[in-house]
């Protein structure tokens, strides 16, 4: 069986570790948790290097808890936020804990008869019932105000980083994920907390609960941030995050993201992001260093995580949609995309809405690409352009500059793709 803390090694995913970590993991199967909380029906590509230490993690022999913060989530964590959060009401929560559920276990094994099955907990469950005093009278005594004060994540808030300060709610998260390691600790035997270095602060309260509660064993492992080599943060675009849910983000744009890192990124991403083994990712960063135009990496890199978070149809269709905007392609792979995908492709190209009375009776493509949609200056600079093969309608060289178009050349049933020359698309929507 792996070595854990040796496999996060090699893949620069440890920035700080208890003592006696490493040795525990290796005298017996351990238990562990890693916290995600539920602020949306998705997870996105910044919760992935969590979720990927579950999965070594468990695929190293030991037990995987993701624990879902229905109860945590109503209240926000202030570590490296500058407002705090809107809260959720319970429903909200329940839905997003289930979509939550159903992307984690593309990572890990919930249901196999394995004695290291993942196991999904949420500390709603066992703070639903508890009532304000008995948490103040049993738990809160056992942590002082000075203790919670001095981490990092309250000074910086009280510091003047935040707006509005940090409210009292905001001030016992530290506290109430505390209790969920005790909690764990004692119900699930539950000796490591995992998660990113931004949770250091909370993550040392809960073992310090514990040891002043009832003295386990309990240790604590954390993953670096994951940033751009130029410093920008990792997994945010133009238009926000990447997410793992395909109506937010789809798997073509998902895709896209991976084959644009730069050579550095994919080489520790790669790392981190893949349960690629170091024999063959020494071999592709072998070969990016000897042919960086092919792009080894940043091509398997996509490949395994298109396929991992959607699926091998998925991935094989953001190939071909690449293909059309980049490559050859024919008229047969441009229908086969559904109607996000080709709006994701073409972004950014010149898009033309058109009312569709004007094709409902035909129009010539002379006219259209002139008067309607302005491709072209002219009509004889659109005449002598296709004369020379130099126009395609939906990847199709146009025969004729005077040829009629039709409702049943749409795409869709509602879009036209026009090109001109090798590189310049046009979008033309009849609505």
């Amino acid at each position: 069986m792996k070595n854990f803390v040796e496999e996060l090694e090699w893949r620069g995913m440890i920035h700080t570790m208890m003592p006696g970590t490493k040795e525990l993991l290796e005298k017996e199967q351990v238990t562990a948790y890693l916290g995600i909380d539920p602020t949306a029906d998705s997870l996105h590509i910044g919760h992935l290097c969590g979720v990927m230490m579950l999965r070594h993690f468990q695929r190293c022999g030991h037990k995987p808890l993701a624990l879902i913060g229905g109860a945590t989530g109503m209240i926000g964590d202030p570590s490296g936020k500058s407002q705090e959060r809107n809260l959720l009401d319970e429903a909200t929560l329940r839905h997003n804990v289930e979509c939550i559920k159903a992307q984690l276990s593309k990572f890990l094994d919930f249901d196999s008869d394995a004695p290291n099955r993942a196991e999904l907990v949420n500390n709603y469950d066992w703070m639903k019932d508890f009532t304000f005093l008995d948490f103040a009278r049993d738990i809160g005594k056992h942590i002082t105000v000075n203790y919670m004060m001095a981490k990092e994540s309250v000074q910086k808030r009280l510091n003047g980083e935040a707006r509005d300060g940090l409210s009292f709610t905001e001030f016992t998260y530290q506290l109430l994920q505390g209790y969920d390691f005790l909690y764990l600790n004692e119900h699930k035997n539950c000796k490591l907390q995992l998660g990113g270095a931004d949770q250091w602060g909370n993550i040392t309260t809960g073992s310090e609960l514990i040891r002043r509660t009832n003295g386990n064993e309990c240790f604590a492992l954390t993953c670096p941030l994951v940033t751009k080599a130029d410093g920008t943060k990792f997994g945010k675009t133009e238009k926000g995050n990447i997410w793992l849910n395909r109506d937010y983000t789809s798997p073509y744009v998902f895709y896209q993201f991976w084959m644009n890192t730069s050579d550095e990124d994919a080489k520790r991403y790669i790392k981190i992001f893949t349960s690629l083994e170091k024999d063959e990712i020494d071999r592709l960063i072998a070969e990016q260093d000897a042919d960086p135009g092919q792009r080894p990496l940043q091509k398997r890199l996509a490949r395994e995580l298109t396929i991992m978070v959607h699926s091998e149809e998925d991935y094989n269709m953001a190939v071909e949609a690449s293909q059309i905007l980049f490559g050859k392609a024919t008229k047969e792979a441009l229908l086969k995309l559904d109607e996000q995908t080709l709006l994701d492709v073409f972004d950014g190209v010149p898009h033309y809405e058109l009312s569709r009375d004007l094709i409902n009776e035909g129009v010539k493509m002379v006219d259209l690409t002139t008067e309607h949609a302005p491709i072209f200056p002219s009509k004889g600079e659109m005449r002598k352009l296709t004369q020379g093969g130099g126009v395609s309608v939906n990847k199709e060289k146009l025969a004729a500059f005077d040829q009629t178009v039709t409702v049943a050349d749409l795409i869709d049933d509602k879009y036209l793709l026009v090109q001109k020359g090798k590189k310049n698309y046009f979008l033309i929507t009849f609505n």
